[in-house]
């Protein structure tokens, strides 16, 4: 998911990486030492003038890729991209760093893909929640307490993984709103799932108005988002509130629960994982043969926590449901 950032992970990405990463994302979203060279203005202008009215016009569209006409690039942005180049070409014949443009890296466009190492990681990060949820469904069974509320929160993390591929694949307006509000969608919805671990079990009410109240705050974050204003500031402040929140509550189940559930262990590396992996973004290098950006590796190197998690979710699930038939109360 570009950096458009918490990402959707298993757990959530703990909330002091996510506030610094949201922020970083914020200033560079908003302003960008790359679009506003002069050289780059005026290239994108001549192009634009020369290229993208009349015969010319025509004649892109006439030889453009399908591929790339179907996923919305425009004359205009082939501008663009080529523009940056030049521009980038420029820095480095002087020894400059390299610049941003528009909030992000400089990336070599591969087919379609705008960001080709960022979508690729999101697809897999997606292949792997699809794979242990299948393995999920069929470890354990349908009565086990869990089982719905587990296989709806990976149906929303698969829908986050979709949009992040997309948002890579190609950044437009829709694409990167879509990628943000369904990354946030993932972290309320596993502090869904952990007051329904914690509390639903045993209290059903508690978990329930837990839920409408999450389902109104997602409504009226998007709302203030889509209808008022597109505030990174202020999407920064409340994706790390509530990753705060997701975090602590997984840690203190976690420590309650470390004397008589032997797989706890799983579920609070998962946590600490996600924390320290969040870190590689703060890296923030140029990419690497202009395709493996810090972003890339973070995606990259959270493929495998998707499969602890579900190892977690199934021992958990297989315990709760042991303890049903047994009587015993759950912890």
């Amino acid at each position: 998911m570009a950096s458009a950032l918490p990402r959707c992970t298993s757990v959530g990405v703990p909330a002091l990486a996510t506030g610094v990463l949201l922020l970083m994302w914020a200033t560079a979203a908003q302003s960008s030492q790359g679009d506003k060279e002069p050289v780059y203005r005026d290239c994108v202008k001549l192009c634009v003038r020369t290229n993208c009215t009349g015969a010319r016009l025509r004649g892109f569209q006439s030889t453009q890729p399908q591929y790339m006409a179907l996923t919305g690039w425009t004359c205009r942005d082939d501008c663009r991209y080529q523009c940056m180049w030049t521009t980038v070409g420029l820095y480095e014949a002087e020894g400059y760093r390299v610049p941003q443009f528009h909030g992000k890296w400089p990336f070599t466009r591969f087919l379609c893909f705008e960001e080709p190492a960022s979508a690729l990681a999101s697809l897999l990060n997606g292949l792997a929640c699809l794979l242990m949820l299948l393995r999920y469904r069929s470890t354990v069974p349908r009565q086990s307490p869990m089982y719905h509320t587990i296989n709806a929160f990976s149906l929303v993390s698969l829908n986050a993984w979709f949009w992040s591929t997309v948002f890579h694949t190609r950044d437009t307006y829709l694409t990167e709103k879509m990628d943000y509000f369904c990354a946030t969608a993932v972290i309320l919805y596993s502090i869904y799932l952990c007051c329904v671990r914690t509390l639903g079990l045993r209290q059903p009410g508690v978990s329930s108005m837990v839920g409408v109240l999450l389902i109104l705050a997602f409504t009226s974050h998007v709302s203030y988002l889509t209808f008022v204003s597109f505030d990174y500031g202020y999407n920064m402040a409340a994706n790390a509130t509530i990753g705060m929140v997701n975090l602590l509550w997984w840690l203190c189940w976690c420590w309650q629960n470390r004397r008589t559930l032997p797989y706890w262990w799983k579920c609070g590396l998962v946590v600490l994982l996600l924390h320290g992996l969040a870190l590689l973004e703060l890296l923030d290098f140029p990419p690497l043969l202009w395709v493996l950006d810090a972003h890339a590796v973070w995606h990259l190197s959270t493929i495998p926590v998707h499969f602890l998690f579900y190892s977690f979710l199934i021992d958990d699930s297989l315990y709760l449901l042991n303890t049903e038939k047994l009587g015993v109360k759950v912890e």
